[in-house]
């Protein structure tokens, strides 16, 4: 049987003095107090801490930046949330998006919703087939 863990749960955690590059796919609810490069993506939370240094195209269904520095495009399915004295370079896209007072952001914002490009993909690749085919 499967247990449910608490919405505020943190089920990992890369914390201050930590430094990773490549990508990260994860379940649950994770935290960065570290530093980080590369890729990050799931369907659930990414909680980005005060002194973190993010540099990383974000995909994942809500982001909650507490503080430190993203660089880099983020998406998210359910809502993005930028607190002071957090900073954010990069682009936004979120049907639901807060940022308070104090942040620095550097860069646009999308509010509508985020769509998965891969289906489109899936569509392109199938009419390319049959074109090829007749």
């Amino acid at each position: 049987m499967e247990q449910q863990l608490p919405a505020t749960e943190i089920t990992a955690l890369l914390g201050r003095g930590t430094e990773f590059e490549g990508k990260l796919h994860f379940e649950g609810r994770v935290r960065i107090d570290g530093v980080f490069k590369g890729e990050i993506k799931s369907e659930d939370t990414l909680v980005i801490g005060e002194g973190a240094e993010v540099h990383a195209e974000i995909d994942v269904a809500t982001v909650i930046v507490r503080g430190g520095v993203v660089h880099g495009n983020v998406r998210a399915k359910t809502a993005i949330e930028v607190h002071a004295p957090g900073k954010v370079i990069g682009n936004l896209h979120s049907p639901s998006l807060f940022i308070d007072r104090g942040v620095e952001f550097q860069g646009s914002c999308r509010m509508d919703p985020v769509v998965d490009a891969k289906p489109a993909a899936k569509v392109q690749v199938a009419a390319a087939a049959k074109s090829a085919s007749s």
